[in-house]
């Protein structure tokens, strides 16, 4: 399975589909807002947003969705990243509700070489999440500094922290 790539792998232009989907249930909503103390009612009281918004339902929480593409991501883009350097934008453009199903994919805009060290790179990426209709729901960019293949060889490989199973005596 592959865990993100290194700077030699990006391909600017190149489209990265990210799956599987998840469907957003009112129970991730609310969890979410629970764990960032965001208690809108717009997100947290089915009847505050019934009977007094323009939506007529609960709306999901824009972090939540950006979160939740960012971490569809990572297989593709960030798996290997040394750091997330910068957020550039980000944009929520249209809402998400309980039972919607998000899908995302990424599309490679630049990529540069580290000018102070020589063993890793800068991509620079558009992620974009979309509903089970194809409505665009949200678009972020951002800038994220990633091995060379010379970098992963210098320190063990593929998985320099995984340890290896010992034999058992019998």
């Amino acid at each position: 399975m592959q865990f993100g790539r290194t700077y030699e792998e990006f391909e600017v232009g190149a489209v990265y589909k990210h799956w599987p989907g998840k469907t957003v249930t009112e129970y991730d909503d609310h969890l979410f807002c629970l764990l960032t103390m965001n208690h809108h009612p717009l997100h947290m009281d089915a009847n505050y947003a019934g009977n007094t918004t323009d939506f007529g339902k609960n709306v999901v929480v824009g972090n939540y969705i950006y979160s939740l593409l960012l971490g569809m991501s990572v297989p593709d883009v960030s798996g290997k990243a040394i750091a997330n350097l910068e957020i550039e934008s980000l944009k929520h453009v249209a809402p998400t509700f309980h039972g919607d199903t998000i899908y995302g994919e990424t599309t490679v805009l630049d990529k540069w070489p580290s000018k102070s060290k020589g063993d890793r790179g800068i991509v620079h990426v558009e992620t974009k999440g979309y509903k089970q209709d194809g409505t665009l729901v949200c678009v972020f960019r951002r800038k994220v500094m990633v091995p060379t293949e010379t970098y992963i060889k210098e320190r063990g490989g593929e998985q320099p922290g995984r340890p290896e199973l010992k034999q058992q005596e019998k």
